[in-house]
């Protein structure tokens, strides 16, 4: 929400700058930004550390949003884990499989929530917006939207809000192989909130995803409509 302390690391970078200020623009409360060359200085008011841990020992931070190189990415999210962040957003794309399998592991045994890789983002449509979900696409209201994929997800949201229909949580789950929070694992969070009355899907072919989302709405007796969208025709070779 829009209290939530937020830190950013990849402040610095072209794309850092540019999304930190829409970011908070719309709401979200960034905090700190780390940047190890910068620390010491300040981005429009916000201060700048040389390490995750000193950012949030300074601010209380209790979320880290990441625009870093997919290389870098893993290193970031062990530094913000150890830091004792509950929530990591990655929307960098490429990070390497491995990396990938290790990030799962990390966040996992320290129950971090963990939105990435390749994610445009987490909104509370007129709160806080951690990513860079279009601001056209985004209003308040009764719709949980989670989405794999992102063009498509932009174009169902616009055509949606331009029909009066919101959202009351937007997560962009990504689409890689191996990542953190999947459409199934959200679904206790969507059956519980009193701002959700319904739920929408945005999936791709190729994998179980979709699928393992019919049957968390079943073992946890969602009681909410509950929507999918399912895009492509067929896969690409080596995807099942």
């Amino acid at each position: 929400t829009r209290s939530t302390p937020v830190v950013m690391q990849g402040i610095t970078g072209r794309a850092g700058q540019s999304h930190f200020r829409l970011m908070r623009a719309y709401g979200t409360n960034i905090v700190a930004g780390v940047s190890p060359r910068s620390a010491g200085g300040n981005i429009d008011g916000v201060p700048l550390f040389g390490t995750c841990a000193e950012a949030i020992a300074a601010t209380g931070a209790k979320a880290s949003i990441m625009f870093v190189g997919a290389e870098q990415l893993l290193g970031a999210m062990e530094e913000a884990v150890a830091a004792g962040v509950t929530l990591i957003v990655t929307p960098t794309e490429g990070m390497p499989i491995h990396d990938a399998l290790k990030a799962k592991r990390l966040t996992l045994d320290r129950k971090v929530i963990w939105i990435g890789p390749s994610t445009p983002g987490m909104v509370v449509p007129g709160e806080a917006k951690l990513g860079f979900l279009p601001n056209t696409t985004l209003a308040p209201g009764p719709l949980g939207i989670m989405s794999k994929s992102g063009t498509l997800s932009y174009e169902s949201g616009y055509r949606l809000v331009q029909q009066g229909i919101g959202q009351s949580v937007w997560v962009g789950v990504g689409g890689d192989p191996v990542k953190g929070v999947r459409f199934a694992d959200l679904v206790p969070f969507y059956a519980a909130d009193s701002q959700t009355e319904a739920v929408l899907i945005i999936g791709e072919i190729g994998g179980a995803e979709e699928e393992e989302f019919a049957k968390a709405v079943v073992a946890h007796g969602l009681k909410k409509p509950a929507f999918a969208l399912i895009a492509g025709r067929s896969a690409p070779e080596g995807v099942n």
